[in-house]
């Protein structure tokens, strides 16, 4: 079969997809993949080594993401959304639409990150599948539990909090995000959250079962299929030789990063981080997006390390510090690491909550509050009690044995390809 697959976001949003790609790719079909990168980061190299097919749409994506992140403070969760959507997507909406109607015409099933509507109307006009791809479960209604930050009323009360939910974000999101939908001659869906931004048909949840608790209780559509773990990526890595040497010569560092939002808040995070292991007295690994501290050099007890995949590394480590982005709560988890994390929006903040109930990790300090000093407690915190590094060692065997990906290729299996 030919699949075309198409996400939208930063690094987080394309590698379980790749992973995705590669999984279909070795099972005999044929992939084209399609990326809109709000980082601007291009993965044709990687995907000339694996076959597939890549397309990179549009070529450059004009968003400032350090302003962003700085006014990003200041927002509440829905305010934060448009913000991002009307700086990183709106302007390329139709350049995304045109890729995907091409992709739909090329493939006989498509597959897209849950929020690409655009490519689910395309599908919709060619009479094509379309499957989704969600990386949190936070927005899946789900009876035994409230949407998050709401309060739990009770399985029989709870369904009520979902559609409050739903006419929340159909009241600040639906006019934007139904605009194509209103050009093409289509009647909306009914609602943004639970239907127009999943497929109907089969949307893949990739989350580990660890964290994915009362999934029974989701609609059919909704099946969870695990972690999509990107790790094709390490047979062309390997560690730095001063990067062995300095994980040889002492205790087991911190590892410290922000994922994509690293470059966001390249000097903050730096003396934020720096600041916290002095004060915490600490061996640390810190990954750098500031000029000032170079990848593959090291400053008495910390050496600073650029792009990698993670999990080689977490493996050697005593704890992540990390935004709570879904790959690298999953990535520490899987490496037996507890985390320490730092949430800049809901959704890493849902994370920080998961990990913070299953015992891996403290209590989640906002960005908008963090300070060098509470970060250095936290990681303290982490090194002194042994109940988080112990807690995540005895799942992390379990998640290891986990094939999202080939279960993720069963769904799609028996859904026709």
């Amino acid at each position: 079969m030919k699949i075309g697959i198409q996400t939208w976001g930063s690094n987080g949003d394309v590698r379980p997809l790749l992973a995705l790609a590669d999984g279909l790719q070795k099972a005999g079909h044929r992939v084209t993949l399609v990326v809109s990168s709000i980082d601007n980061q291009n993965y044709a190299a990687i995907c000339q080594q694996l076959g597939i097919r890549y397309q990179h749409i549009p070529e450059y994506i004009d968003f400032d993401m350090e302003g962003f992140a700085k006014r990003s403070f200041k927002m509440n969760p829905l305010q934060w959304l448009n913000a991002l959507l009307d700086e990183a997507f709106f302007p390329n909406e139709q350049t995304i639409f045109d890729t995907a109607q091409t992709l739909v015409a090329e493939n006989d099933y498509v597959i897209g990150h849950h929020f690409l509507y655009p490519l689910k109307l395309a599908a919709l006009l060619q009479k094509k599948p379309f499957y989704s791809v969600t990386f949190c479960h936070a927005a899946i209604p789900n009876r035994i539990l409230p949407p998050f930050r709401f309060p739990d009323v009770g399985r029989f009360l709870n369904p009520i909090s979902w559609t409050l939910l739903d006419l929340i974000f159909n009241w600040v999101l639906k006019k934007p995000l139904t605009t194509l939908w209103l050009k093409s001659g289509q009647i909306p869906p009914t609602n943004v959250l639970t239907d127009l931004l999943t497929s109907q048909q089969l949307n893949l949840v990739a989350v580990d079962p660890l964290f994915c608790q009362g999934n029974e209780q989701w609609s059919a559509n909704h099946q969870a299929c695990g972690f999509l773990n990107f790790s094709e990526d390490e047979r062309y890595w390997d560690l730095p030789d001063d990067l062995l040497e300095f994980l040889e010569t002492g205790s087991a560092p911190i590892y410290m990063t922000f994922g994509s939002l690293q470059q966001a808040v390249p000097e903050w995070s730096m003396d934020l981080f720096l600041s916290a292991v002095e004060q915490a007295g600490c061996r640390a690994i810190i990954q750098t997006s500031s000029s000032r501290f170079m990848a593959g050099t090291q400053q008495s007890h910390v050496y600073f390390i650029g792009k990698h995949p993670h999990q080689r590394v977490f493996k050697r480590c005593a704890g992540v510090v990390h935004h709570g982005g879904a790959g690298t709560s999953h990535a520490a988890t899987r490496s037996g690491c507890p985390s320490i994390v730092i949430p800049f929006m809901d959704e890493q903040l849902f994370w920080a909550r998961k990990l913070q109930s299953l015992g891996l990790a403290g209590k989640p300090l906002p960005a908008k509050y963090v300070s060098a000093n509470t970060l250095a407690k936290a990681i303290q915190n982490v090194l002194t009690n042994s109940h988080y590094y112990n807690t995540a060692q005895k799942v992390c065997p379990n998640m290891q044995e986990q094939d999202g990906v080939g279960k993720a290729v069963d769904l799609l299996t028996k859904k026709g390809l």
